[in-house]
């Protein structure tokens, strides 16, 4: 299926459509690919660009990465599964069937957490009653959009980005606090996660305790599904870098300051400030800085998919492929910093 092959494979044919069939075959590398194939892969194109079919210094970026770790074991998770632990009331049960892969799960994680409530943190961890419904045949786009939630792990925990906590000045300006800074405690524990007022434990970063759970002998983990349909996974090694980087720009704005009825941020000028990673728009994608895209993303196993990272931005800022369901906020005007919603 013209799907599954490789997207550069698959960007090759597309732009070699206008040729007519024969001289396409011809040239892409050999492939024994039918005109009815070759009809479906148009519709690939008008879908949106391959992701490794920008220009010859990407097409260079590619070849190093084909290179990297590529990923051992995850098809254990890919098919139906039921996920359930006593120790931690863990309860997750995955079915697929007609194009779908349907996720139903308590969302209480199967490892350890910290202790919740706490000093950052007022909320207690309670469970859940979630339903996801992902694609599973995910349809990729190349335009980034928005997703305040982009994904959920194989135990049933969603991924999260940066707070709903904002900064905002007296001159107009409103900053975005992110989730991994210290102006702010968000009650944080191990886990790089927290707990919303519902009572439902998500993470904003990588958890050691979640890798450890799906990990094996290679160094990249399947940990999760992103709710356009592609995997999400993480490099022990760290072969993978982001592409962004903290801004050079000073910051504007005077009299700023936040408060809620736990903790408050003094007033004060953040006017002439240089970026420190504190906020949403401290930082920038700069194409071609790393191994990932925007949505921090590439190309596994001839596969586009995400990667959760170490670094800025941690977990996927927005998505590349087509999807209905983003979570509180996700989906609609990304915050400043963010990559733009088409």
């Amino acid at each position: 299926r013209i799907g599954r092959l490789p997207v550069q494979i698959r960007a090759k044919l597309n732009n070699l459509k206008a040729l007519g069939c024969v001289a396409a075959v011809l040239l892409a590398t050999g492939l024994a690919v039918s005109c009815s194939e070759l009809t479906q892969a148009s519709t690939v194109q008008r879908q949106g660009q391959s992701p490794l079919a920008r220009d010859d210094e990407a097409m260079a970026r590619t070849e190093v990465r084909a290179e990297r770790p590529q990923a051992e074991g995850a098809g254990a998770y890919l098919e139906a599964y039921t996920l359930t632990d006593e120790d931690f009331g863990t309860e997750t049960v995955v079915s697929v069937g007609q194009g779908v892969r349907r996720m139903e799960t308590n969302a209480l994680p199967n490892h350890a957490t910290g202790e919740f409530p706490n000093a950052g943190n007022p909320n207690a961890i309670r469970a859940q009653d979630v339903l996801y419904e992902i694609p599973l045949e995910p349809i990729y786009t190349g335009t980034p959009r928005f997703a305040r939630q982009p994904g959920v792990a194989l135990n049933g925990v969603k991924f999260e980005l940066q707070t709903a906590e904002r900064v905002t000045c007296d001159s107009g300006e409103v900053y975005s606090i992110e989730a991994f800074q210290d102006i702010l405690d968000l009650g944080f524990d191990f886990n790089n996660a927290h707990v919303q007022p519902t009572g439902e434990y998500h993470y904003h970063g990588v958890s050691n305790l979640l890798v450890d759970s799906f990990s094996g002998e290679g160094d990249l983990v399947h940990v999760g599904f992103a709710l356009d349909g592609h995997l999400m996974y993480y490099s022990k090694s760290g072969a993978y870098a982001s592409s962004y980087a903290l801004s050079t720009e000073p910051r504007t704005g005077t009299t700023c300051g936040y408060s809620n009825p736990h903790q408050t941020i003094e007033t004060h000028d953040l006017a002439g400030s240089l970026p420190d990673g504190s906020y949403v728009s401290d930082w920038q994608y700069v194409e071609g800085l790393g191994d990932l895209d925007e949505c921090n993303g590439t190309e596994i196993n001839g596969e586009y998919a995400y990667i959760i990272s170490k670094e800025y931005p941690y977990v996927s800022r927005c998505l590349m492929g087509e999807f209905t369901r983003s979570g509180p906020g996700g989906g609609g005007r990304p915050p400043a910093g963010a990559p733009p919603r088409p």
